[in-house]
């Protein structure tokens, strides 16, 4: 053995040893995934992702995972000729539409994510198992309603964004019985609900991770992005934030686009529950064990 590859030994043994406090804080505890942005279509990246959720479940960590998959429904969507409609950048999701989300959700993305688990944690017999919200009931939904006003008479409109939802009831069972199985297995629940009446409806994976986050009483959710975390006016990354400092940040304009709806969910999940929830750069390797079992963490920790 060469010096170096000694060193890097020793170097191993010694996170794994400063790592032991922070293994202990989360043995047995809930943590909810949120996996998404462009990062997750590519394929050594979800590999990793893959790696890291099987040693979260061998650590002692309930990992479970929510995706997304808006670039993917995209690309899908332009293969089958079926045009999109946006109102104030929300894509309204008509019957042919929907057909297409789901196809690509609870099929393609949710059935591969579960595949590159089991993959990863085969030695182990770690197994992803793949859902969705339409699943045991996991999910009711309902329609959501969106108001706009008219640029010309300035009265407030009801926008009609057809099967886009958002949860009213969730039911946790099938993943709390999974999580307490004799066999490690990894949920993966992709974020399609269904209605009362049995319509289905897709929904926001920031909003399903959430409300899942919060029925689970989730020690952390996880919110893999594609920025390193909420910035403060100057451009800095905020390390630790309360949800009044969170709620302010959206009230002065600081927090812009996607990053509103993201903070509205933290703290959503944090009121209903959740301990912290922490909006972290997925596209960085080994994100997720850096924010767990490190001193440091990664992203922007939201709690009360």
């Amino acid at each position: 053995m060469t010096d170096a590859a000694e060193e890097a030994g020793w170097a191993t043994a010694k996170t794994l040893a400063e790592a032991l406090p922070y293994i202990q804080i989360y043995d047995r505890e809930t943590v909810v995934i949120k996996y998404g942005g462009h990062a997750m279509g590519q394929e050594e990246v979800a590999k990793v992702f893959a790696a890291d959720a099987v040693l979260l479940k061998l650590l002692g960590v309930h990992p479970v995972v929510v995706h997304g998959g808006g670039p993917q429904i995209s690309r899908m969507l332009d293969k089958a000729g079926v045009k999109s409609t946006f109102v104030d950048g929300l894509r309204v999701t008509d019957e042919a539409t929907m057909e297409v989300a789901e196809m690509v959700l609870s099929g393609a993305i949710n059935k591969e994510i579960a595949n590159w688990i089991t993959l990863a944690g085969a030695e182990a017999d770690v197994r992803g198992v793949g859902l969705s919200g339409k699943d045991a009931r996991m999910i009711t939904a309902e329609k959501v309603t969106r108001t706009r006003k008219d640029p010309d008479s300035n009265i407030e409109q009801v926008v009609d964004l057809g099967f886009v939802g958002e949860p009213t009831k969730v039911d946790p069972h099938i993943i709390q019985a999974l999580l307490t199985s004799e066999t490690d297995y990894i949920p993966v629940i992709a974020p399609i609900g269904v209605s009362t009446q049995g319509e289905t409806f897709n929904i926001n994976a920031d909003t399903v991770a959430g409300a899942l986050a919060g029925a689970l009483k989730a020690k952390r959710m996880l919110m893999l992005t594609d920025i390193k975390g909420v910035l403060d006016a100057n451009g800095e990354l905020i390390r630790q934030m309360t949800l009044e400092e969170a709620r302010a940040l959206i009230e002065t304009g600081v927090a812009t686009g996607g990053m509103i709806p993201k903070l509205e969910n933290a703290i959503h999940a944090v009121e209903s529950g959740v301990e912290a929830v922490v909006i972290l750069d997925g596209r960085r390797p080994h994100a997720m064990l850096v924010e767990l079992f490190s001193e440091h963490g990664a992203g922007t920790l939201i709690s009360k």
